[in-house]
């Protein structure tokens, strides 16, 4: 027993050893200019042959060039290339899983069903492969979402290019998600069961559950708490107004119970993650100012009588009917499909939505839907510098190389793992 555990050890240690990251960059001390690019704002607008200066870790001007005012610091001249903000993950969980078959490397699920006090970001790792990954792409922020149970536990939002979860950290508890149940389930088939669908039960039944969870944390919060009880503790945001409630559902029905059973407990900040048949209920997000968070469209539509491409035209139906929306990531090979996000961004665009409203739903939508709006998520003075410069569409994957990347005017590595062995085998075979 004792020579498993030495070897386990030296196991991880190695794998500790093998995941060190690049060194994180230091705090902005020089000014600098990058000018002549196309500036993509992050709000729908374009600046052509554009003017950017920074200072201090922020957006000190935003300008076109031909004005004769004096540049700060080094200038970089990015003519013919194009900048952007720093792209934002929401709903992800980037920096909780490294090696999905090796267990201790996995801490995106806690025990138990009703989790709002589990915090992901004590469990996130700034040293992870997989997050450095995201930069090259231009990914440089997440919202980091635990999953499993109902009440799956709070998110925070970090920037990838951290020494530790501390330094990540730009909000901290932004947000508590919640797993909402399907009116229909299908059997195990794995276990002889017929797999066709059927209607739930116990759907209603577990509707009353998360209403009476949440009535007895409101309940406990108006008290005198003479017991203290750390899952109620946790929840006070959602009814307080500081923290939002991201409602994980797909399904008309499933959405409108949704929304309805929070409005009944009190709780009115909420986002729809998923948002599958949002488009049958627009006028009910509307009306509630309800944004939604999409799934990536690289997928197959859930329902027999959706369009081929429905998956494809979700996003520019959801905005044409007033409906603020994002684009998240979940499901297979999340995390390493992350880094795809500007891509799945633009098929979008290439289903009819405009392109800098696509380049928004990583941008300035997602940063309202977060709510750090304030300070991300466009390129405007007084915001953080957190951009990156772009020989080309940052949308498309045949174009968007980047050559430099900002994280509060810190300029990042763009160094991975990945990139390193690109060109260790690019020189072995002698390729471009």
């Amino acid at each position: 027993m004792m020579k498993k555990i030495i070897y386990s050890l030296l196991f991880f240690l190695c794998i500790g050893n093998s995941f060190a990251q690049q060194t994180p960059a230091d705090k902005q001390t020089t000014d600098f200019t990058i000018e002549g690019a196309t500036a993509h704002l992050g709000n729908g607008q374009v600046i052509e042959n554009s003017l950017i200066m920074c200072s201090q870790g922020k957006i000190t001007f935003v300008g076109s060039a031909m004005l004769k005012i004096a540049r700060q610091g080094t200038v970089i001249t990015a003519s013919g290339k194009h900048i952007y903000p720093g792209l934002i993950a929401a709903n992800a969980t980037l920096g909780l899983v490294e090696i999905d078959a090796v267990s201790a490397t996995d801490d995106e699920d806690e025990v138990g069903i009703n989790n709002p006090h589990i915090r992901s970001l004590i469990a996130y790792n700034a040293e992870s492969k997989v997050v450095e990954s995201m930069r090259p792409n231009g990914v440089l922020m997440a919202q980091i979402v635990p999953r499993g149970g109902t009440i799956s536990g709070t998110s925070s939002i970090v920037q990838l290019d951290a020494w530790n979860w501390e330094d990540a950290a730009i909000k901290v508890d932004d947000a508590i998600h919640l797993e909402w149940p399907t009116s229909f389930k299908s059997g195990k088939w794995w276990l002889g069961e017929d797999a066709a669908l059927k209607v739930d039960e116990k759907y209603s039944e577990k509707i009353d559950g998360i209403k009476s969870y949440f009535i007895d944390a409101k309940n406990y919060l108006a008290g005198e708490k003479a017991k203290k009880h750390l899952p109620f503790e946790a929840a006070k945001g959602l009814f307080d107004g500081s923290q939002k409630l991201f409602i994980h559902v797909s399904g008309q029905r499933e959405i409108t119970d949704a929304i309805t059973t929070a409005k009944e407990v009190g709780i009115h900040n909420i986002v729809i993650v998923h948002g599958g048949e949002a488009d049958k209920i627009a006028d009910l997000l509307v009306k509630n100012n309800v944004a939604v968070i999409l799934d990536r469209p690289h997928r197959n539509p859930e329902n027999e009588d959706d369009a081929y491409d429905y998956t494809y035209t979700i996003a520019k139906t959801l905005i044409d009917k007033g409906i603020l929306v994002s684009l998240g990531m979940e499901g297979q090979m999340e995390r390493m499909n992350t880094r795809n996000l500007p891509f799945y961004a633009g098929t979008f665009a290439a289903f009819g939505l405009d392109k800098e409203v696509a380049l928004q739903l990583l941008t300035g939508n997602t940063a309202k839907i977060l709510g750090i709006d304030s300070f991300v998520g466009t390129l405007e003075v007084g915001k953080d510098a957190t951009l990156f410069i772009s020989e080309g569409d940052a949308l498309d994957m045949r174009t968007n190389i980047l050559t430099d990347a900002f994280i509060q005017g810190r300029k990042i590595s763009l160094e991975t793992h990945q990139t390193k062995l690109w060109k260790r085998y690019a020189d072995k075979y002698k390729t471009n």
